[in-house]
């Protein structure tokens, strides 16, 4: 069975998620992914990767994200988030981080921690 890995970004991260996916195809198409609407669709336009598309950010998408964590179906979260920019659903944002730290998912925030979330599968 595949491990199943969350991709999702702030909107000003997008590209960078996509670029980082662009880079990590191989590895990345051993897993089952999941994302977010907007990300998911820029993810899969850029790179042909099977990705299952959840609802945008701000439409409950975080919250699909935070369900699967909660019932053990996300092995892993890649969320870029841009530390520069107030999100207006900035509590489903931090609802999310705080059940990967609760549920010890492996979390990553940049790509250098993404790279490292990837070693570990």
């Amino acid at each position: 069975m595949s491990k199943k890995i969350g991709l999702v970004a702030h909107d000003k991260k997008k590209q960078d998620l996509t670029v980082w996916c662009s880079q990590s195809k191989e590895k990345l198409a051993q897993f089952e992914l999941f994302a977010t609407g907007t990300t998911g669709k820029a993810i899969k336009d850029a790179t042909d990767l099977s990705v299952h598309l959840l609802k945008s950010g701000p439409l409950g998408g975080d919250a699909q994200l935070g369900a699967m964590i909660v019932e053990g179906e996300l092995d892993g979260l890649v969320f870029f988030i841009d530390p520069l920019t107030a999100m207006p659903h900035d509590v489903d944002v931090k609802a999310l981080i705080r059940l990967a730290t609760l549920y010890d998912v492996p979390f990553a925030c940049n790509k250098s921690t993404a790279d490292a979330v990837l070693t570990l599968f």
